[in-house]
This record gives C-alpha cells, structure tokens and sequence, in this order.
C-alpha cells in the first residue's frame, strides 16, 4: 500500500520526473517518508512512498518480517508500477533512502538500471549496524531455537525495535541519547502512526544479520549519488556510513553533504535541518532528473 505525492497544479497530462522513497525500518509510509514526498512534490517531483511488505498496510505474512530481500524487491515492484502511470516519465526515475531505507535502495540501484539517481539520508545498512549492536553467533542461535521451535507449533516471536515509551526506558535503564531519540519520535510525538506497530519479527535476524549492502558498491553503484548526512554523529553510525558510502562508490557524479548540528532523528522531521536536506535533494534531482 502505497501514498503517491502530486506536485501543486498537478497536470496530468504531462510527464513528470519521479522519486520512489525507502523508509526506515518500523516506520510506516505516513511517518518520515510522508514527510519527504510531500516536501520533495512541492518541488514539482511526483513521489511514492509505501509500506513495505508485512508491515503496515501492505500484505503479508508473517506479519513484522523485516526482509531485506523482499524491502529490495519492493522497491523493484514500485518502479513496475510508476512505469504504467501516464504522467511518469520513464527516463527520470530517482531513489531517495532514508535510515535503514537508504541501505535498501543502494541494494536496488546496484541493478537497477531505471534509477538514474539516488539521494541517501543518514543512510544505514541494517546488517552492518545489528552486527555492530549484537552478539551474532548467539543471536543467529537463538533464530536457529525459534524456528524450530515455531516449526513444531510453538508461537511466533515479536521484539519491540526500541524500547515502547520513555518512561519504560527510564525503567531499564536506556541512557543512550539517540535511542531516547528514537523513542521520542516514534512513539510518543505527534509522528506516532497506529500502524507502525514497533515490532520486530525475531526469526528476521537471521535474514538482518546476513544483509550487506554495501560489498558491491565499487563496482556496480555507477548513477550520481547525493549522501545526506547529520554532522552530529552518535550510536546510529549515520555519518560514518555515508562516508563510507561516498568513498566506495565509483560515481563521478557524487557528493556528500553535512547538515551541521543535526542528528540522526533530527534528519527525520525537525524543520530545520529536513528543509536543509530537501534543498539540497531537490537541487540534485532537478539537475540529475532534467528533461533530456
């Protein structure tokens, strides 16, 4: 299920660039990806953003998956679709990934000819960062106990992505700044979604943790590349993956860009820093994405 943002005088009988929007893991099509396409469609860009598969509005089961191989396919589904609408224009297809969204559309646009440029803010690879934050060979154990255990009748497993209120947190101690960050946005600001249900299916550790997005960068990520990333840097690890991202690719058409002050969540819907980022995303998809 997917939202499509119109430009303002939205003329349907022309031919408009468009961008397909990768969101962050848990978040739901009308949370930081609303917040995108709509700002980026008043820069005269038709943009979708969608709940990917098992979560949200979308179909599905089991319910909570977080799959990085079908998050990557999703995305490959949606320029499907955008193809078959009149007012698209085939030749001016963008991605934007946001979070653990920009490590799945740096995924699709290895192989994915359509896109003639991609934009990243506070870009992750899910996979790197959970192998950074857990025990591996003790959490693909307990994956391993799970299945088997659901395999034989047994209830399936659901983790909350972060901690359900502040005050729980307070509770168990969470200290971390960008965690309480986190928490903040998704569950207890004006952003909370009823669909954006903070839970983690646990067997999708096992697909999580074997993800990397990254290993075919130097030799596939060809189309101009806009990294955005937060100059405050935290747990997240937002601005030393977008540095990494940048130096690997083999672009010739790339950039970085460093919104001072800001953090990871920040990025997400603070006034400020979002108008600093969506300037910069439209100046570099209306040069990208220009009529031929």
């Amino acid at each position: 299920m997917g939202h499509l943002h119109l430009p303002p005088d939205f003329d349907e009988t022309r031919r408009y660039p468009t961008l397909v929007l990768s969101t962050p893991g848990s978040s739901v099509k009308e949370q930081i990806g609303g917040i995108y396409a709509s700002r980026l469609a008043e820069h005269g860009f038709v943009a979708l953003t969608f709940d990917p598969t098992y979560q949200g509005e979308s179909a599905g089961e089991p319910r909570d998956l977080e799959s990085p191989a079908a998050r990557t396919q999703d995305i490959h589904s949606a320029i499907d679709f955008l193809t078959t609408l009149s007012f698209v224009d085939d030749d001016r297809l963008g991605m934007l990934g946001i979070c653990a969204g920009g490590g799945y559309a740096i995924q699709a646009a290895l192989t994915e000819r359509r896109f003639k440029a991609l934009g990243t803010v506070v870009a992750s690879d899910l996979g790197r960062a959970f192998r950074r934050m857990v025990d591996v060979e003790e959490t693909l154990e307990a994956v391993a106990h799970q299945r088997t255990a659901q395999a034989h009748g047994e209830p399936v497993r659901r983790d909350p992505w972060i901690p359900d209120s502040l005050k729980y947190a307070e509770e168990v101690g969470v200290t971390d700044s960008e965690i309480l960050e986190a928490i903040a946005f998704y569950r207890e600001s004006e952003f909370r979604h009823p669909n954006s249900t903070n839970r983690l299916l646990f067997t999708s550790y096992g697909e999580i943790l074997g993800f990397d997005s990254f290993h075919l960068v130097p030799e596939l990520l060809t189309l101009p590349l806009q990294v955005i990333v937060g100059g405050r840097r935290g747990a997240t690890g937002q601005y030393e993956a977008g540095v990494l991202l940048h130096d690997l690719s083999p672009a010739t058409d790339k950039a970085i860009f460093v919104v001072e002050g800001a953090g990871h969540y920040d990025l997400y819907y603070k006034a400020e820093p979002v108008a600093v980022a969506i300037g910069q995303l439209a100046d570099f998809f209306s040069r990208t994405l220009s009529s031929r």
